[in-house]
């Protein structure tokens, strides 16, 4: 049986993917055509989903909006989401549309392959927003004032309308992309100057169309294509933090990475966190490099 949540308890929207994640994992270093032992675990997933995740264990009280199907699936995830302490009264439940999965493959060498399908995620629309326009949480009058972590698995013409749409006019929105391939629907957030921009190094490139050695350059370049503030990542290496001041460049700890999927959004979960509680800029970041590195090594980010 599908509780309620209470709507009036949340102090930052998640809106995005959430899905159920299925991830295939070797011990073993895995390339093109591997066959290996290893296993095979489905859990809540999806940008937004991990994202709500992280912030619930920081002490945050994250509510999503996405497209869930009304299916088995859909029914399960909800109520898995209810027991990780995520509000779910504002999401779009679909009588039509299948609940999205995401499947991966890790090695111990890193990803492999993945495949999302947030079909129905797409094809809800800007349905999923309807909480921000008739009044439930904010409207084009009242535009919602907290913080929004978004994902880049909504369509680019739905991250455009949100760009410059009044609702989201007063929110302190935290953005990122879904994976790589899907760098190039922000966008619209550098060419109106919206957001915080949370990338790694190879979005960085596809979205700046270049390529860079390092973290700190990566950002510059960003801001030079118009970002209001980014952060980008590059794995173990580096991460820099840059805006309107000093940009602040920090490396992470060194770990034995255990697992990957899910790192990029722990990592912005925990500087959300951190900022939340105060920190300044440069403990906020190492904060959130702390959380990632523990959260590769296979530990929870806490």
């Amino acid at each position: 049986m599908i509780q309620n949540s209470k709507s009036d308890e949340t102090n930052i929207l998640c809106i995005g993917s959430v899905l159920w994640d299925i991830i295939g994992r070797s011990r073993m270093e895995m390339r093109r055509g591997s066959d290996m032992p290893g296993r095979i675990t489905r859990l809540p997933g999806g940008v937004a989903m991990n994202i709500a995740m992280t912030l619930a264990r920081f002490g945050l009280k994250p509510a999503l909006l996405s497209a869930i199907g009304r299916d088995e699936e859909g029914n399960e995830l909800v109520n898995a989401c209810l027991r990780l302490g995520l509000l779910t009264d504002h999401i779009y439940r679909s009588e039509d549309l299948p609940t999205d999965r995401y499947m991966a493959v890790e090695g111990a060498n890193g990803l492999i392959a993945a495949i999302a399908d947030a079909h129905s995620l797409e094809a809800a629309g800007d349905k999923i927003l309807r909480p921000l326009r008739d009044g439930s949480l904010g409207s084009s009058t009242h535009p919602y004032s907290g913080l929004v972590a978004l994902d880049g698995n909504l369509t680019l013409s739905l991250l455009d309308d949100i760009a410059a749409a009044p609702e989201f006019s007063a929110a302190d929105l935290r953005v990122a992309p879904a994976s790589p391939g899907k760098a190039e629907r922000l966008r619209p957030f550098l060419n109106r100057n919206r957001g915080t921009l949370y990338v790694n190094l190879e979005e960085a490139g596809l979205m700046c169309q270049a390529e860079f050695s390092d973290s700190f350059t990566a950002a510059q370049a960003m801001l030079d294509r118009g970002a209001s503030r980014v952060l980008v990542t590059d794995g173990g290496s580096s991460a820099t933090e840059a805006g309107p001041d000093t940009p602040i460049t920090l490396s992470p700890p060194r770990v034995t990475v255990a697992r990957v999927t899910g790192a990029g959004d722990t990592f912005m979960a925990a500087h959300i966190a951190a900022e939340a509680r105060g920190e300044a800029r440069e403990i906020a970041l190492a904060s959130a490099l702390k959380a990632a590195a523990t959260y590769v090594s296979g530990e929870p980010p806490l």
